[in-house]
Parts: C-alpha cells; structure tokens; sequence
C-alpha cells in the first residue's frame, strides 16, 4: 500500500451533502416536495401574525380631550440633567397638542418650563395652563421653586390653576404640615386656586391638606393598582366618587388619568397600545358625560423615568417620543400596527433557512420537513418580536448594549436550534444514507500493511494495562508492533510490572518509560511516533483500558486501500455498563454521540477523531507535523480531535465504523466523569481558537462547507451551555433586587437587635447598583425555555432512533448530560481566557467515594441548586404568583435548577454501592479465545 498526500476529494460520496448539490435539471423535481412545505408553513405563520394583530374594536371618542400632562422633553433630554428642552421645542410640542385639547398641565417652574404659558399665550394657541412645580427634600430649593411659581403665575395671562408640588407626600419628600404651609404661602401672593397633586389614598389619608386647598387635584392611574383593563374604569370612577364625597364642598380635578402602551405587567394589569386606547376612550367617553375636569398621563412619552419608575414610566404618552399619535380616536386600534412588514421579513428568513438545510437533503421524509420548517418559522417569528419590542423601546447607550448583546443570544439559540433540528430531522426521517461501508475483514493471505499501536499511559492501574495488553497480542493480524510509552509516573511499582509484561509478550511490544516528559499524553505519542518503526505505514491509538476485538486492525485497516482515507475510527464503547446505576447511566449518554452524532457526521467526512480505536495513515501525520514535528498538538488537551480536524484541512478523507471494535472502562465517580468533560470542552475551545480561520472564514477553502458546519455547530451546544451559566449568574442577580425591592415597599421597617429599621436604605442601594424590580421582557425569557423543551424532545427522539434502550435509559442519559451542563459551561469560559490547560487524566477502576465525599465533588452545583430554588421561593413569596412574568420567572429558575439538581442527583447515585445490575441490551460479554472478557455490542 502506497501512501500519499491526497488533493481534495473530488464530488463523490465523500464530498458531504452540505457541499453540493445535485445536477441542475433534476433539482428542481427534488424539492418540489420541500418547497411545497415551505410554503404551506410560511403561509401558516403570516396567519398566525395576522391573528395576533387584528383590529380590535373599541368605543369611538369624537369629543375633545379635556386636557394634558405637558413635559416636553425630547429624545436624550431629561427633568433631571441639564439638557432641556428648547423655546422651539416647547413650541413644537405646544402647536402638535393644540388640535387635541385646550388644557395642558405642567410640572415645574424651572429647566425652561416656567416659558410655557408664555410659549402658549404668545403662539396664538388659546392653551390654557395649570402651573405646577416641584418639590422635594431640599428646602432651600423648594423655596426658590415657589417663588419662581408665584412669579410665572402673577405675570402669565393664561395661568387658570397653581399646583403646588406633585406627589410629593406620597414619597416623603414633604410631610402632610409641610404642603399645608407650602399651599398657605402660595395661596397668599396668588390670584389663581392653588391645590396639590397626590394620588386619591393620599387625599383620604391627609384631610387636612384637602382643607388648605382651593380644588381638590387627585391622580388615578389603575395600572399601578394591577387592576385589569376591564375593571379599571369602574375602579377610577369608585376612587373619584369617594373623594368627591369626602370633600363635597370642593371641585375635584383628575390630574393624571392613564394606561400605559408599553410595560411588564402589574398584577393583572397589562401595558399594551389596544389596553392604552380601549381605557382612554371608554374614560373620555365617560368624563364628557358626568361633565369631569381631567388631564391625560400625558401628552408625550417620557422615557427618561425608565430608571427610577420602570419600564411602563416611558410608555404613557398619547404621543410616542417622535411625536407620532399611537392611535386615533376613532376606529378600530392595532397592537402593531407595521405587523405586516415584520410577518413577511420573518416569514422570507424562516422560510430561506429552512430550504438552506432541506435542500440538502431532498430525502428527508415530509415529517422531517414540517418539523424543520415549523421550528424555523416559530423561532425566527420569535426573533423577529423580539427585534419589534426592541425598536419600541426606548434605550439608553447601556440599555442598547444590554439588548444587543440579547439579541446575539437569540441569533445563537436560534442556529443552534436550526442545526440542532436538521440533525434530528436527517437522523430520524433520512432516507439516504451514501457514506456507510460494512467493515468486511480483509481474506485470508491478503497483503497488509504494517500497522504500529501506540498505547500512552501515565500512573494507571497495572492489572488495566495487562489486561489491554493481553488483549493486543491477541489480534489476529500478520504485522504489527505496540509501543507502550509511560511518561510522568514517578513511583516504579507502577510502571515496572508493566514493562515487565510487554517484555514476556516479545519482541512485538516495546516499552518506554520516559519519566517527567512535556506535552502530556500528546507529548508522550510525538515520542512514539519518532519511535515507530520505518516501514510501519498505519499508527493505532488505544486507551489503556481498551480491550480490543481480535479482527479490530483486519476489519479496519481494508479501509486504507482509497488512498484519500487518512484515518478511521471506531466508537469509544465500554465493558462496565453494568456495574451499577451510576455507569449505566454513563453508558448510555455516552452511546449518544457515537450511535447518532457520528454516524451523521460521518455523512459529510467530519468526524471527530477520539484518542482511542483510531487508525491513521503515517504518511498524513507526518505531512501535518509542521516544522517541530510534533504531529499531536501539546498545546492542546484534545490533541486528537485537534489532529483530525488538520488531517481534514490538508484533504484527507475519514472513514467511521459505528461497530464496536474494542471496550474500555469508564469513570469511576462523578469527579472523574465531569473532569473528562471538562477537558473535552475546554479543548474544543482551543482548538477553535487554533483553527479560527478555517472553521468561521468562510473564505478559507481548507474545510468543506459540510465540516466547517459539523465543527461549529458541533460545538455549539458548548459555548450555549457556558452563556446558560452567565444567564444563571446574572439571574440570580436580578432576582436579588426581584425580590427585596417589593420587600423593601411592603415591609418598610424590620425590627433588627430590638430597633425598628427603614429599608427604604436597602432599596436606594439596591436600586444604585443597577437592580430593578421588574422582570425581563417575556421575549426573553420564552426562547430559553423552549430550546431546553426542544433538547428534551430531541435527545429522545435520536435515542429512540438510533439507540436500542429502554424509555427509562433515555431518561437516564438525559441526566447524565444535564449534570455535566455547570462543567461543561466553566470550561468553555476557561478555554476562551487561559491560553493553556493542565492535562487532568481520567482516573479509573478506583473505589467510588463515599456519600459525603460524593456531595462534595458537586459541591459547586449544589450551592447554584440551592441559590437558584431559594430565588424561586424568594420570587414567589415576594410577587404571590400576581403577574404571568412573576410565574413565567420562577418557571425558568426552576427549570435552570434542573441541571444543578442532575449534577447533584448523580454524584449520590456514583457514591452508592456498585452492585451489579442486568446485562445492557445488547451488550452482552463474551469470551475472546484466551478466556478475556470483551464485550461486543450490537447497538444501532
């Protein structure tokens, strides 16, 4: 057999189906099917967004509204900065609501404010003004606030009230004795009524503040009430009614009156356009028959109080920030209504990204299809909300980067989730399968080459690795040599016996024993490889625990005949799955990737090449050695899946054997099992960043579409694992302030060592360090839960597809995937920050722990377990379930528990006694020729 560097297959059953396609005349027949579900389902979602966004109608109001909360502030402006509004702006604003009403309300007497009535009398508009002010904390500024107040109002012509703050007994800025001497004052030097605007429980409260006052001015705004819409206007008629009767000598003037478009939700109330239209126009057409004095909560939106008041605070406007009307007041009102320009843009990408996949595999059954198309559209469809609710949003600079960097999530939930569906779709309804060849043994007297096995050890077990010995010199293959190659293992007693028995096998084994040697495991086969004999023309890698089937290199190396095939592989399988629970369930997650995952990869030459049962061409390793000749990566703790993908990249082909050709052991505890994934996950990493510009330029030529797509998003579900780790992080964060803020406003004082304590202190630095009490937008929060329901479905589907266990052994691996969810997530952070890793070598055939020793290994999980269903408790007891944001965020605390709760679940179940349990389906042991137990499994 002659070895050479092969150019880049040409299109045959190699080149992968993500990478052409077939001739142009047939293609078209080819996905008539596909198109047609495309379309049926694209037409499916526009009806979803029509259903959504239908008129909806509601009383007209053809009267004029009785007045307007007036802040004119523009975008970037604020009441609490230096950047006011200009004369022209003001007059802008003034000359766009003149046409709605004849009244406007204000709320200070500085910043530029105090022009307004002026603005008004001198524009010709006919506007007339309640004048207001501002009071707070700061006596010397109130005092200078009240004397501007009394000014503006002496000299305006078209000042008809005063007000004297605005709801500044509610917060304690002025006590109720306070605003009676305020009103006093004003009243003294003013000819206009003078009054104070508070909220209608303030007045019944504080009726001492109704006796000072000229008019009665009460704020009625039943969302903050959490009050449906339905019920809301009876609710402010109530109010109204009771005020008016507690004082009947006086006019009551409604001085806010509202709903907002936009918002979470308080209680049962909801902040929508619809909501917004539906309660003001039954509210107008109310307060024109009973005659009512009001002002509208108000004119513009003001998104400035976002931070201290929320986000509904920004979204109270009749007007939006630019200065468009939300809605008219007659007719039927739309939620969105630019819906249709969403539905199709959302529609065209679902639909594109759909095809991109099926077309590249017209042999996919029509449920497949369906499946693929109905998840592309939901979730574009999804997205596609998201970035409305963002471009209704008002954001500050910090708040577009925070949405942003959402948005880059939703992008990567959304092809993970594309990918993800293609491969279950190809998986379980695939017809066509072209990279599949039955691994027949070579006959009797063929001429084979040379094969070289390189056995790496490093302080492991004696009897494991004459057990794998034993099992080489069984091989029945005419030429082949084993290099066993110990390196850092420092205590002679275990090394010494295994050299010892390489030398009673012959002169085919040869051992090394290196002593403190670099590069690890990597290091220790650059050794092997510098060793290895000069005709041998394939090197073989096993683990020590492996113990090989006889016909292993005869079924195997026949592959090597096409000279494009640079190496093969068999799958990792193991002979311990029934030595208790806790290996069973290892078993099983990992049966997974080798029964499923590989087999599909395999379809478009993009393997993973593992470290044990794999075969390579010697002419390809030492094409990819590069000048150091080292050919395995020591800078990387995956260095074998790290040497396929170079392998791939110079052009070689790679042949995977889903048949099991040799068994090892797994981990003994959980450590050990989350240790191993953290080195795979972390060396993925590396090796992405090694490799950057082959796996994402797409201009970079040295990988085929298909493997650039294997490698990415094969890994993909890695880099999600590590932002669902950010996500609890940053969860549970939000949930400090989701719970103690509400605390705080219901339990204004805790009694502390027998002292009465306010916690309005807590909640002013809560509040200071970015906490908030309101919950994220619901868009955020579904996707997240539906990829997790979505991996569920999918993990059982490929099972039941491809791998012969039990419902109940599903579910098991679906455990043992979720508990290493934490490790795999630390990990990925870690292979992005540190430039190189220790090489931690999975321990095995050790006594498993203790229980308390079990606990402790997943003592990091247990803590995040136990923080993350204290949130959900604190969120419940803090909320009482009164709102669907407040269930929907406990739904997704709990649910990020559930691996916490795995990782927990299976260190007890590693610690308890290994007692053994039934044979695995298909699994059985059986005897090899010198009495070794191999297992042999016949899973598919």
């Amino acid at each position: 057999m002659t070895a050479h560097v092969a150019p880049r297959p040409s299109p045959g059953p190699s080149a992968g189906h993500l990478s052409r396609g077939p001739a142009a005349p047939s293609r078209l027949a080819r996905q008539r099917g596909t198109l047609l579900v495309l379309v049926l389902v694209a037409l499916a979602h526009l009806g979803a967004w029509w259903a959504l966004n239908r008129p909806v109608a509601m009383p007209d109001f053809r009267g004029q509204v009785n007045g307007l909360a007036f802040a004119p502030y523009q975008r970037g402006q604020s009441a609490e900065g230096n950047n006011w509004p200009s004369a022209e702006q003001i007059e802008g604003d003034l000359r766009r609501v003149a046409p709605m009403t004849r009244h406007i309300r204000t709320y200070a007497v500085h910043g530029g404010m105090e022009r307004i009535p002026e603005l008004a009398w001198s524009t010709g508009l006919d506007l007339k003004v309640t004048l207001g002010s501002w009071l707070d904390r700061r006596l010397d500024r109130n005092a200078a606030e009240l004397r501007r107040l009394v000014q503006v109002a002496r000299e305006s012509r078209n000042v008809e009230r005063v007000l004297v703050g605005n709801e500044a007994v509610l917060r304690g800025d002025v006590t109720a004795a306070q605003m009676v001497g305020y009103i006093q004052q004003v009243k003294r030097q003013v000819r206009q009524p003078v009054s104070t605007a508070e909220p209608w429980h303030v007045w019944m409260d504080h009726p001492e503040i109704g006796d000072a006052v000229d008019y009665i001015t009460i704020h009625l705004l039943p969302y903050w009430e959490g009050l449906p819409v339905d019920d809301a206007l009876r609710f402010i008629m109530e109010k109204f009614d009771a005020v008016q009767a507690r004082f009947p000598n006086k006019q009551v003037v409604i001085g806010e009156v509202g709903w907002p478009s936009d918002g979470v939700a308080q209680g049962a109330a909801r902040a929508s356009r619809v909501n917004q239209a539906l309660f003001m126009r039954s509210f107008f057409n109310i307060a024109e028959q009973r005659g009512l004095d009001y002002f509208v909560m108000e004119a513009f939106d003001q998104p400035w109080k976002v931070s201290f008041e929320g986000r509904a605070a920004g979204h109270w406007g009749m007007y939006d920030l630019d200065r468009h009307q939300k809605w008219p007041l007659t007719g039927a009102v739309q939620e969105t209504p630019a819906w249709t320009g969403w539905a199709i843009g959302a529609s065209l990408v679902s639909f594109l990204a759909a095809f991109f996949f099926l077309s590249r595999r017209p042999d996919i059954r029509w449920p497949g299809k369906v499946m693929l198309a109905a998840l592309s559209q939901g979730f574009v469809a999804l997205s596609a909300c998201v970035l409305l609710a963002m471009s209704e949003t008002y954001m500050s600079t910090t708040a577009g980067v925070v949405w942003s960097l959402l948005v880059a999530g939703q992008v990567l939930l959304l092809a993970l989730l594309l990918s993800d569906s293609f491969e279950l779709a190809e998986t379980v309804f695939g017809r066509v399968s072209k990279r599949r060849w039955p691994a027949l043994p070579a006959e009797a007297g063929a001429q084979l080459p040379k094969v070289s096995i390189h056995l790496p050890i490093c302080n492991e077990p004696p009897h494991m690795v004459r057990q794998t010995l034993e099992a080489l010199a069984e091989l029945d293959y005419p030429d082949f040599e084993v290099l066993v190659v110990d390196n850092n293992t420092t205590d002679p007693a275990i090394w010494e016996p295994v050299a010892e028995h390489c030398a009673r096998l012959g002169s085919r084994f040869r051992f090394y024993h290196l002593g403190k040697w670099p590069g690890y495991k990597a290091g220790a086969l650059n050794f092997a490889l510098r060793e290895t004999a000069p005709d041998a023309e394939i090197v073989g890698v096993i683990d020590s625990d492996y113990l090989v089937r006889p016909d292993w290199l005869r079924r195997m190396v026949p592959f090597f005949e096409r000279p494009e095939v640079g190496f093969t592989q068999s799958p990792q399988d193991y002979r311990d799955g029934n030595g208790g629970l806790f290996k069973r369930l290892m078993f099983w997650e990992y049966a997974g990737f080798f029964k499923a995952g590989m087999v599909t990869r395999n379809e478009r030459n993009a393997i993973i090449q593992h470290g044990t049962m794999t075969l390579i061409r010697k002419s390809a390793m030492l094409e990819v050695g590069g000048l150091d000749g080292k050919t395995w990566a020591e800078w990387c703790i995956c260095e074998d899946s790290e040497l396929g993908l170079k392998l791939m990249r110079r052009g070689w082909e790679a042949v995977y054997c889903p048949d099991s050709m040799g068994r090892g052991v797994m981990p003994d505890d959980f450590a050990a099992y989350r240790k191993q994934r953290h080195r795979w996950a972390m060396g993925a990493i590396q090796i992405m960043k090694g490799h950057w510009r082959a796996l994402l330029n797409p201009f970079d030529r040295s990988l085929t579409q298909g493997q650039r797509f294997h490698f990415v998003m094969g890994w993909m579900p890695w880099i999600g694992d590590a932002l669902g780790l950010a996500f609890v992080i940053g969860g549970l964060a939000w949930s400090i302030g989701l719970v103690l803020i509400p605390l705080t406003r219901l339990y204004p004082t805790v009694d502390l060592f027998g002292m009465s304590v306010a916690t309005e202190g807590l909640r002013t630095a809560l509040v200071s360090v970015g906490l908030s009490d309101e919950f994220p937008i619901t868009l955020f929060m579904l996707p997240s839960l539906g990829l997790f329901a979505f991996k569920l479905l999918q993990i059982w589907m490929l099972y039941r597809a491809r791998v012969a266990c039990s419902p109940l052994d599903r579910l098991g691996a679906a455990l043992g995937g979720l508990a290493l969810t934490h490790t795999i997530g630390k990990a990925v952070w870690q292979g992005f920050y540190k430039r190189r890793a220790h090489f931690a070598r999975t321990p095995k055939m050790e006594n498993a722990p203790a229980l308390v020793q079990g606990l402790l290994t997943a003592r990091q999980e247990g803590i995040f377990l136990l923080l993350l269903w204290l949130a959900a408790a604190g969120i419940t007891l803090a909320h009482r379930g009164g709102t669907w944001e407040a269930i929907l965020w406990t739904v997704i605390l709990l649910v990020q528990s559930i691996p916490y709760l795995a990782a927990v679940s299976m260190a007890v179940i590693a610690a308890l006694p290994s007692a053994q349990v039934a044979v695995l389906p298909g699994a059985a042991p059986v005897q090899s020729s010198a009495g070794q137990v191999v297992a042999r499994s016949e899973v598919h």
